[in-house]
């Protein structure tokens, strides 16, 4: 590493606190650092230079690639115009008005209005106060919980950190709040469901059989809502089993509760389709956007409210007067502008279609590649989401014991071969979710890469004698 960059990591150090990070140990120099100073295509690069693969696309977001000045020209453009003005008592900007339509649009019928924030935590903050307000005008007051699943992820607040189904997010912060609970995650693998003799159809229904407990046990009338992401995240990159959302709605149907889709990864094309319910036939009363509404080129989130919500909304202001809810940056004018540049380019290009298409292709390379490896469990995903999960004996689906830290050993692997993919937390798992401009030559190349970092770990643990050689 250089001098200068060198120098830049030790002044941010000294300055910096950053998300994710083991504290105390990059402060004091025992963790490392890099500085991105740019980025084209599917690749970033550092201040020396060192150019990597971005397999992860940011945070799952930066759908059409780096680079695009097409989207740097929509905001300095709006920026000379109108960089800011607030959406308060009816203020608008023209880039709202077209972006809310383009997005109703893309979605189809059965929603309404939007209302933005800047991430996903804000956005998913707004939905937890919309359940309340909807309940309250309904003179429904008791009816307030919401739960979430295990190993969900909708952000690092304190109502959406508790919405979050990850230990870390809870841990130290006493989380999660009263009112927020969590169910069964879909993870199929994980239950080793398979192994009990139960079929994904089968194990979707104990999904759907546990969650109604659960409604029961805690009142139909106290519970207001529930969220989930149509594919798990965070929680470990996991395609929900056969049947599983089918099964879920009969029973939020059955007990009048509202249905959140958490859209903040898979929305605009980074499964194939428009939207992740679009996909798996979910019919959402509120929808969560972000990450892939402007490739991240500036920050935006989003509410969709469908239209039966927005109907109490609308009765609740007259009985009350204006809605007590409201962000600064609501609107802004220049997220609104990047997002309509980042919708331009993903329908022009073909994105969605070809996060289809190269997707399939990724899916099928993940299972060639580490079907049989012999510390891959299994190469599992959707889109251009793909995941491995590394198990000891993967017959058995035996768990590495977390201190020897395979899943962070082999994204570290990974980065010395240019490579960024993502160790998932709670579990030795590798994540995948390059930007939707990404080829089939880039897909070989990324698996190759993938492919030595994970050779190269599974070596190491056979001379420690964490595994048995073949």
């Amino acid at each position: 590493m250089s001098q200068q960059h060198q120098d830049l990591i030790n002044r941010d150090r000294k300055v910096t606190f950053h998300a994710s990070t083991h504290l105390r140990d990059f402060a004091h120099g025992d963790a490392p650092g890099r500085v991105i100073t740019g980025g084209k295509g599917i690749n970033i690069v550092d201040k020396d230079g060192r150019e990597f693969i971005d397999g992860f696309a940011g945070l799952y977001c930066v759908n059409i690639g780096y680079g695009r000045t097409e989207v740097a020209e929509a905001i300095y453009k709006q920026a000379l115009e109108l960089s800011y003005y607030h959406t308060y008592v009816g203020h608008s900007n023209e880039p709202q008005i077209e972006l809310s339509e383009k997005i109703l649009s893309l979605y189809g019928p059965g929603m309404s209005k939007i209302y933005y924030g800047l991430g996903g935590s804000d956005a998913n903050e707004t939905q937890l106060k919309i359940v309340r307000y909807y309940n309250n005008v309904r003179g429904l007051p008791r009816k307030k919980k919401v739960i979430s699943r295990q190993r969900g992820y909708h952000g690092s607040g304190l109502a959406t950190g508790s919405l979050t189904g990850l230990k870390a997010f809870h841990d130290q912060f006493d989380l999660p709040m009263a009112g927020i609970l969590h169910t069964e995650a879909p993870y199929y693998y994980h239950r080793a469901a398979e192994q009990q003799g139960m079929t994904e159809r089968e194990f979707s229904k104990q999904c759907a059989g546990k969650l109604e407990e659960m409604i029961l046990a805690e009142g139909p009338d106290t519970v207001a809502a529930f969220i989930g992401e149509p594919v798990l995240g965070t929680g470990g990159i996991v395609p929900p089993p056969e049947g599983y959302w089918e099964e879920i709605q009969a029973v939020l149907a059955k007990y009048d509760i509202l249905l959140i889709a958490d859209e903040v990864v898979c929305g605009f094309g980074r499964i194939g389709a428009a939207f992740g319910s679009h996909f798996y036939n979910i019919k959402p009363d509120l929808i969560t956007v972000a990450k892939g509404l402007t490739s991240a080129y500036q920050p935006l989130s989003g509410v969709i409210v469908g239209d039966r919500v927005w109907q109490v909304l609308e009765q609740g202001t007259g009985e009350y007067g204006p809605i007590g809810h409201g962000w600064t940056y609501s609107g802004h004018a220049l997220g609104c502008a990047a997002a309509l540049a980042n919708l331009e380019i993903i329908e022009k290009e073909g994105l969605t279609e070809n996060a289809a298409e190269t997707g399939a292709y990724l899916q099928q390379a993940m299972a060639k590649a580490f079907g049989d490896h012999p510390i891959v469990g299994q190469a599992r995903g959707v889109g251009m989401l793909a995941a491995l999960e590394f198990s000891a004996n993967p017959a058995r689906r035996e768990h590495f014991d977390p201190a020897l830290k395979v899943g962070p050993r082999i994204a570290a692997a990974a980065l010395d071969e240019n490579l960024i993919a993502r160790a998932m937390p709670q579990g030795d798992i590798l994540g995948f979710a390059p930007p939707l401009i990404t080829t089939r030559d880039q897909v070989d190349e990324i698996v190759a890469r993938a492919k030595r970092a994970v050779d190269k770990v599974a070596d190491e643990l056979t001379r420690e004698g964490a595994i048995k050689a073949a």
